[in-house]
C-alpha cells in the first residue's frame, strides 16, 4: 500500500490541479475546516484520522500580492505561524514536511540563483514566505521546494519582455512532483530562464508585450539555477 500523503490547502488552486492529474501518489485533500493550520487540535485531529507519512503543504496566502502589504497579520499568520505549527506537528509525530515556498525569496536582480545564495526577498510575499522557510529548516526531516509556477493558460493579456523567471505550469509540477518529493533540504523548481513574455508566447500568440519600468517595483532577473532539479530529473530517466 503505497504511503498516505497529506495535502494542506486542498482547495487551492494547484491542489485543484494537483488532484486531477495526480496519477501515483496516495493523496488525501484537506480542506481549510478539517485542516486549520492555526489550529493544533485541529492538525493532530486530521493526522490521526489519515496517519500519513508525508505531508505536502501547499496551503497559504499568494495572492493578490497587495493583500501582503495591506493585511500584514493575515499574512504573517498564514504563511508564518501557520507553517510553523505544522512543522512542530510534523516533528512530534515524526511525519516527512514538504514546504511549497517560492523563488521570491532571493533578490531578483542577477538572476541565476543557487539554492545556497543569500536570500533577501523583495515584497512581503517573499518575506512572509521565508519565515515559513525558517521554521522549516529546523526540522531534518523536510524539503523545501523554492517555486515558480502559474495557472495554464497564461492568465494575462500582456507580459513583461524585460523581466526574466523561471514560469512553469502547475501542471508541469504536477509529472515531477512524485520524483522530487523523495528529496531532502532545498530545490529550485520552475522551467526554462526566459522573459515572462517568451514563456506566454509559446501558449498564446495573441499575448502582447510590455516593459518594465522604474515605476513598477519589481526586479528584472527572478531566474534561478535548476541545476539541481535537472540532475535528479537526469537520473531518474537513466534508471
Amino acid at each position: 500500500m503505497k504511503e498516505a500523503i497529506l495535502v494542506t490547502g486542498g482547495q487551492g488552486r494547484f491542489a485543484k490541479i494537483l488532484k486531477k492529474n495526480n496519477k501515483v501518489l496516495n493523496l488525501y485533500f484537506a480542506n481549510k475546516k478539517e485542516c486549520n493550520i492555526l489550529n493544533i487540535k485541529s492538525l493532530e485531529k486530521i493526522i490521526k484520522k489519515i496517519k500519513p507519512k508525508i505531508i505536502i503543504h501547499t496551503a497559504g496566502l499568494s495572492r493578490p500580492m497587495k493583500i501582503h502589504e495591506k493585511n500584514i497579520s493575515k499574512s504573517i499568520d498564514l504563511n508564518i505561524i501557520g507553517t510553523a505549527n505544522l512543522t512542530k506537528i510534523c516533528k512530534k509525530y515524526n511525519l516527512k514536511l514538504i514546504y511549497f515556498s517560492t523563488g521570491y525569496v532571493y533578490p531578483g536582480k542577477k538572476g541565476n540563483y543557487s539554492e545556497d545564495d543569500p536570500v533577501k526577498p523583495f515584497n512581503n510575499y517573499g518575506l512572509s514566505k521565508l519565515g515559513g522557510e525558517s521554521a522549516v529548516r529546523m526540522y531534518k526531516n523536510s524539503l523545501i521546494l523554492r517555486i515558480t509556477m502559474t495557472e495554464k493558460p497564461f492568465a494575462y493579456k500582456k507580459a513583461f519582455s524585460n523581466l526574466k523567471t523561471n514560469f512553469m505550469f502547475h501542471e508541469d509540477l504536477v509529472k515531477i512532483l512524485p520524483i522530487i518529493i523523495k528529496e531532502k533540504g532545498i530545490m529550485n523548481v520552475g522551467g526554462k530562464s526566459q522573459s515572462v513574455y517568451s514563456f506566454a508566447k509559446l501558449h498564446n500568440k495573441n499575448v502582447k508585450k510590455i516593459y518594465l519600468t522604474k515605476k513598477i517595483n519589481l526586479p528584472s532577473n527572478q531566474t534561478m539555477n535548476l541545476t539541481k532539479l535537472k540532475k535528479l530529473l537526469s537520473k531518474k530517466k537513466t534508471i
